[in-house]
């Protein structure tokens, strides 16, 4: 009791000051506040629902709910902000939304990229014309997969998916979306996941996995 009321004597606004900062700091989101940069040739087009990104490689649209406000500081710069940062929803969306105009801007700017590796005996990939053509969501390519299987894997490459086999073991995807290409590169490594005993698999990026030893009988 002695040594709270010291503390009181000689900080006597440390109890208010705290809780305030504890509040504003609860209240505001650490990506939703950083500005976002517009690289040129990059063009945003807003309206009440919708964001609209224009870039070299492309047009994408970013969905903006009705408590999101978005700033343009000046020709290069927007912020992102909410009505209600306090509301636990405004402030998660705050974050989420500053994330998806940022991948968009980059991936109309810049474009994803994704490299897949196949790795084990006999792995093979190839590019070939899907014979079903285009149409549903198809690019009118299809990879042609040797996985260790019996069979030879078919997957059709969406239509906004460009895939490219600069060699047998190596496949590249690019996309403006992140989320598309990210997904799409997760359907081909369902086929064969990289496992932990011999190392083979289909390994997304930089995926490196922990080798682990047989036991011995």
């Amino acid at each position: 009791m002695v040594l709270r009321q010291g503390i009181r004597h000689f900080f006597p606004s440390l109890r208010s000051f705290s809780s305030s900062a504890v509040t504003c700091d609860a209240h505001i989101s650490n990506i939703g506040k950083v500005p976002i940069k517009i690289p040129p040739g990059v063009t945003l087009t807003p309206s009440p629902t919708a964001l609209s990104v224009q870039g070299p490689l492309g047009t994408t649209t970013v969905h903006l709910h009705p408590f999101v406000q978005l700033t343009f500081q000046d020709p290069n710069t927007v912020a992102v902000t909410v009505d209600d940062s306090s509301e636990k929803k405004q402030r998660s969306m705050w974050g989420t939304t500053r994330t998806f105009i940022s991948n968009a801007i980059v991936g109309t700017s810049e474009g994803f990229k994704v490299p897949l590796n196949l790795v084990g005996v006999g792995y093979r990939a190839a590019l070939e014309e899907d014979p079903r053509g285009k149409g549903d969501g198809r690019s009118g390519q299809r990879l042609s997969m040797k996985l260790g299987y019996s069979h030879v894997v078919y997957i059709a490459v969406p239509e906004n998916i460009k895939a490219e086999v600069p060699q047998p073991t190596k496949i590249i995807l690019s996309c403006i979306d992140k989320y598309q290409v990210g997904q799409f590169a997760a359907d081909i490594r369902r086929w064969r996941k990289p496992e932990p005993y011999k190392g083979k698999g289909i390994f997304v990026g930089d995926e490196v996995i922990r080798i682990k030893t047989v036991k011995k009988k």
